[in-house]
């Protein structure tokens, strides 16, 4: 099983990659591969709608964005991590996603997505749930844990003394390898859901 970590702060060792640390060591007692990838450093421009991707397959911007399409594609699960910035998510990890998603065209039934969202204190909530728009969207389960996956700390290392939100990690990460494996086991005995035609149904009809 493998698992695509992508970490939208743009500090290495900041709050938000002790929360991802935190779940990738149980990723690793649970056999699990994980890969973490760090993008709120890298230069992300946002999608500019041209429509290039729907012929080619990939975005007409090749940085970091065509880089994580092809480890999306291979792996079971995709966990998307933030610090939360005006009650939002970091536009540097939504210009990647909005890309990613868009451009890439494999089928993403039943991988599984996980959302986690550092804050200082509020603004959590609001960017949880931006993230999770993503996975429900393309058919991908959600893994959840015993709390919303937030973790807090303002001042670099400051989340590790959040106890029950690395606590909230490892049972997310327990929970999403579970999710995992259990739909590896049920593809092998009763497939992926019947699919349908998609049908495209416009506010503004002629």
């Amino acid at each position: 099983m493998k698992v695509l970590i992508i970490n939208g702060s743009p500090r290495k060792d900041g709050n938000t990659s002790i929360a991802v640390r935190e779940m990738a060591k149980v990723f690793d007692e649970e056999g699990v591969q994980a890969e973490v990838v760090q993008i709120g450093n890298k230069d992300v421009r946002g999608c500019i709608a041209c429509g290039s991707c729907g012929s080619t397959g990939k975005c007409v911007f090749d940085d970091v964005v065509n880089e994580l399409a092809p480890k999306f594609e291979e792996a079971d699960g995709l966990v998307v991590a933030s610090p939360v910035y005006y009650a939002s998510a970091n536009a540097t990890l939504i210009a990647c996603l909005d890309r990613l998603f868009y451009s890439t065209h494999f089928d993403k039934t039943m991988k599984v997505g996980a959302s986690v969202v550092v804050a200082r204190r509020g603004g959590c909530s609001a960017t949880f749930d931006e993230l999770n728009k993503y996975f429900t969207i393309s058919n991908m389960p959600v893994a959840s844990s015993q709390y919303w996956n937030s973790a807090h700390g303002r001042m670099a290392g400051e989340a590790k003394k959040d106890e029950e939100g690395l606590q909230t990690m490892r049972v997310l990460a327990r929970n999403m390898s579970f999710l995992m494996k259990s739909i590896s086991l049920g593809k092998e005995k009763y497939g992926l859901p019947k699919t349908e035609e998609h049908a495209w149904t416009h506010f503004i009809m002629d």
